[in-house]
């Protein structure tokens, strides 16, 4: 974050480093499919105790991809040359991902795609008939999947009825109790919390504490206090960084600084959401917070670029 706050962003902004990244990240994305699976998935690329998921790394190409193709193009940015070039890259990486399978990531960078064209001016036609496009897709996903399906089961139950009876959880599996776990350790938490280390769901009930769902363990520790504190944290990001976005002057600048403010946010949402089961469960990490080597150290290169512009910006 560092170097690269320091680092003139206009060398991303380049053909001879655009490619280069598109092709590298997709090499790595493939990749992982030459490995064993974990938890169900392939996303990792292990070599010794080193690890490293690709699709982090997508995050950020595809927001700096999207702002080069489109800041150069933005007086022709309803026209389908324009449109199908800029899509072309997103596909391809959002398609490599659902295949680990990620459905929670690709959907972030579908999000942040659709708000860097909707940025960019492009005419809310093209926006309408490219959701009516993707719902086909979107429904198989959900519910031709069995394991997602059973998911949204879990989720309605809990919007209809939410109780956390074991017999209940029982017949509605896993994702049912880490659900449940998730919301018990946030509604323990009370206002002020039960104190600095002294969760007890993080113990032996909930689930990845220290990554997909640790967002429960600050709301058990720290409270309602502390877990709006940490919303108000979010959202003073955001603010900063779509401040740093409408202030920049260069199209590049605006549209990659709205890019990465977006990625980190839609994550945040999509995270916190989960875990207060506004969302079926799925797992993404939460930005800056959960542990993961390879997602702190892109969303930290993300800030960094971030700040570069930003002080361009001021």
């Amino acid at each position: 974050m560092m170097l690269l706050s320091r680092l003139d962003y206009s060398i991303y902004k380049s053909p001879r480093f655009i490619f280069p990244a598109i092709t590298v990240t997709t090499i790595l994305l493939a990749l992982v499919f030459h490995y064993s699976k974990a938890n169900n998935a392939q996303r990792w690329i292990r070599l010794g105790g080193f690890s490293l998921q690709p699709s982090e790394i997508a995050k950020l190409v595809l927001v700096l991809f999207l702002a080069w193709i489109l800041s150069t193009r933005l007086d022709k940015i309803n026209q389908w040359s324009t449109l199908w070039r800029a899509l072309l890259v997103p596909l391809l990486l959002i398609g490599l991902i659902v295949f680990q399978p990620d459905l929670g990531t690709a959907l972030v960078l579908a999000g942040v795609t659709v708000s860097m064209l909707f940025l960019a001016g492009i005419d809310w036609r093209f926006l309408a008939g490219g959701a009516c496009l993707s719902l086909p897709f979107l429904y198989m996903e959900l519910f031709g999947v069995s394991w997602r399906h059973q998911r949204i089961r879990v989720f309605e139950r809990f919007i209809l009825n939410p109780t956390c009876d074991l017999k209940e959880l029982k017949e509605v599996g896993a994702a049912g109790y880490h659900t449940c776990q998730s919301l018990i350790a946030v509604g323990s938490g009370g206002v002020t919390g039960l104190g600095y280390m002294d969760g007890q769901q993080k113990l032996f009930f909930l689930p990845e504490p220290y990554s997909d769902f640790i967002f429960a363990n600050i709301a058990e520790e720290m409270g309602f206090i502390g877990a709006i504190f940490l919303l108000i944290l979010f959202a003073y990001f955001g603010y900063r960084g779509l401040r740093t976005a409408f202030r920049s002057q260069d199209p590049f600048a605006r549209l990659a600084a709205f890019g990465i403010t977006m990625t980190i946010l839609l994550q945040a949402f999509f995270n916190i959401s989960v875990v207060i089961a506004l969302l079926p469960t799925k797992g993404l990490p939460l930005p800056l917070i959960s542990s993961g080597g390879t997602s702190l150290f892109f969303t930290l290169a993300s800030i960094g670029i971030l700040l570069n512009i930003s002080r361009k910006a001021d």
